[in-house]
């Protein structure tokens, strides 16, 4: 992000690379930049913030493009699943016309529409396409929201899909359904994903790869095998203990993470594990 006098800068010296069909997990708690990340990868950033650098995807920096050209990107090659699913669908269309809406965006012929989005439900795995293509989203449980979003992101068959905190607000049984089908997706597919979350847990099993986020700031990165066994940045290590290991408890008796680190040793270069 710009450094201008007058900019704040959310994200500072990012560098990233997403292979064909890998998972890689971006892990942090609010603020630390992952959102930020998300909406500057699929051109949703507010109009005032100015992003430095590039942003290759194939043979096109994507910070070049203009709006209407992002928009035949946006939906088509990337896919956003946001914090809320359920609040990005609208109460007023049924999910299969949720669905198609997507699909007409992307000039997919009317006559297959229909054909096309009863297949990706069925994907999803419903028991009962039918109800859940005819359901407006208050008719929908969370789980069913959740795969309605999903099913929504993937229209258009993207080639990277970024879940940012897709299952926060869900059950631990039905974040690992989520998980279990994103796992499937990515499989069948070919799908990548950039899973971001404050959880660990959710990215064992499932990401190759994870960077960890710190106040705007990748402070450590490798294989999720690597990083989770022997994390080398103390807030890396405050996060896998609070997920796996010893937690310690405020007054209230609440969870807090373990975080000792001072301020002036808390950005040192970013620790990398071997690939």
């Amino acid at each position: 992000m710009n450094e201008e006098s007058n900019s704040i800068p959310a994200i500072r010296g990012m560098d990233l690379e997403i292979h064909e069909g890998e998972i890689v997990g971006i892990l942090g708690e609010s603020g630390s930049g992952k959102s930020t990340l998300a909406a500057a990868i699929m051109g949703l950033l507010p109009s005032k913030a100015h992003v430095q650098g590039s942003l290759r995807y194939q043979d096109k920096d994507l910070l070049t493009l203009k709006e209407s050209e992002y928009r035949r990107i946006r939906g088509k090659q990337f896919a956003l699943i946001s914090q809320e699913p359920g609040l990005a669908l609208s109460p007023y269309l049924c999910a299969g016309a949720q669905i198609q809406e997507v699909l007409r965006a992307h000039d997919v012929r009317r006559s297959s529409r229909r054909e096309r989005c009863q297949q990706i439900l069925d994907d999803m795995q419903f028991a009962d396409v039918s109800r859940i293509y005819h359901a407006y989203p208050h008719q929908l449980s969370g789980g069913e929201l959740h795969r309605v979003a999903v099913a929504q992101a993937l229209a258009c068959h993207p080639s990277l899909m970024i879940c940012d905190e897709a299952t926060r607000s869900l059950d631990a049984t039905i974040q690992l359904e989520i998980i279990h089908l994103l796992k499937r997706i990515n499989g069948e597919l070919g799908t990548a994903f950039v899973f971001i979350t404050h959880n660990p847990a959710l990215l064992e099993g499932f990401a190759y790869r994870v960077l960890v986020m710190y106040r705007g700031r990748i402070v450590e990165q490798g294989l999720v095998s690597e990083v989770f066994r022997k994390p080398g940045h103390p807030y890396t290590r405050s996060l896998v203990d609070f997920a796996f290991g010893t937690t310690q408890r405020n007054q209230t008796g609440r969870k807090r993470l373990p975080i000792t680190f001072s301020e002036e040793t808390s950005e040192p270069s970013c620790y990398q594990h071997g690939d």
